[in-house]
């Protein structure tokens, strides 16, 4: 028998949505560490009803309308009294910045059922990402309460080298990559007339892809012999990102140049992943404060197989041969670079998958169970 784990989401699931996808492959990964995963989350039914599940089965219905939607914030009588019953070993709770005297409960019944609670918070520091006047009443919330939170932790599971957080002690892991999800690109043989660089990402500001955009510009004006078409993949989340990448396209006539795909998956993605020569990383990080960060998409380039720049610092790439780290400030992308980088470059794609195979969701979640948590 293995370790008893309850994987516990204050949201939902949306079908192609990066941070979906990085659940189930922790849920993937635990299992394939032996452990015995239930699974807690929240989701709106097609109904309208709000719900709490366990795995596939309804544990309470909280109803419609405001009534329901208040009690799924204050709520978790349902949840503590399951959690009470079944004796897990382990609690592994995703942050969703939402402290408060309800969700300290909760933690409270989840440490007297004799559990570890460990909870991961996927970006640290992550004040600055709080911009709307809705979202800072929300984090002014989860401010007052989020150090007496993280009391009622055993650890608070990070992706950056900070050894506390909330006060509380972290435990390292790396964001992982469930492989069995990601193909491995199969670039074309065939020469091409243009060069073809490829971003996926749902668009914030901090990806900081309008400095390519400036710096696709800065290339046109020089009259370069061969074309670099930009493929950007994913919705522009808002209007900042809207005014950061659409402004500069048209102010400089780079429709041709700069394609907005919307959001893309499957087949159409690895086509997209084919076609590219080079993809782009974040290289806006700096501007949310962050300095040390392991992306997801850093290690989903890596296991497609396709060389990629990126700004921030992350020990799991920064040694490698395959990537360019742009500085990280508000300059423009030097294209010219990436050219003589694609130029040269000889390393395939399985070579480049296979160098992050301890990376896999598989790897990172048998460290957390090996920490001495859990020993």
């Amino acid at each position: 028998m293995g370790l008893k784990v309850l994987f516990f989401i204050f949201h939902g699931f949306s079908e192609h949505n990066g941070i979906s996808k990085k659940i189930w492959g922790q849920i993937h990964g635990l299992k394939q560490n032996g452990a015995q995963v239930t699974l807690c989350h929240y989701q709106v039914e097609a109904n309208g009803h709000r719900v709490w599940k366990i795995n596939d089965e309804v544990l309470i219905d909280l109803g419609k309308g405001v009534r329901a939607k208040i009690r799924k914030r204050i709520d978790y009588s349902a949840i503590a009294k399951f959690i009470s019953a079944s004796k897990f070993s382990l609690i592994y709770i995703r942050s969703d910045h939402n402290a408060n005297p309800f969700t300290i409960n909760l933690l409270k019944a989840m440490r007297q059922s004799g559990a570890t609670v460990v909870m991961e918070v996927p970006t640290y520091p992550y004040d600055q990402e709080y911009n709307t006047p809705k979202m800072k009443l929300e984090l002014f919330i989860d401010r007052l309460y989020r150090k007496q939170l993280a009391r009622y932790l055993d650890a608070v599971v990070t992706f950056s080298d900070y050894d506390f957080i909330f006060g509380q002690k972290t435990l390292k892991i790396s964001n992982g990559i469930d492989f069995d999800a990601i193909p491995i690109r199969h670039p074309s043989m065939v020469e091409k007339e243009a060069i073809h660089l490829l971003a996926v990402a749902e668009i914030h500001y901090w990806h900081g892809f309008d400095r390519l955009i400036k710096g696709l510009a800065l290339y046109r004006q020089q009259q370069p012999g061969r074309q670099v078409i930009f493929h950007l993949v994913g919705q522009l989340t808002g209007e900042r990102e809207r005014a950061d990448i659409l402004l500069p396209i048209q102010e400089h006539g780079l429709q041709q140049q700069v394609i907005l795909h919307g959001a893309l998956w499957g087949e159409a993605l690895d086509e997209l992943f084919d076609l590219a020569d080079f993809a782009i990383g974040s290289l806006g990080r700096h501007r949310t404060g962050i300095d040390v960060i392991r992306t997801l998409k850093n290690r989903e380039y890596a296991a497609r197989g396709i060389p990629f720049i990126y700004s921030e610092s992350d020990p799991d790439f920064d040694q490698r041969d395959y990537i360019i780290k742009a500085k990280a400030d508000e300059s423009p992308i030097d294209i010219e670079q990436i050219l003589n980088f694609i130029n040269q470059f000889k390393i395939s794609p399985d070579a480049i998958r296979a160098s992050i195979q301890e990376l896999s969701w598989q790897g990172q979640m048998n460290r957390l169970l090996q920490s001495h948590l859990l020993q």
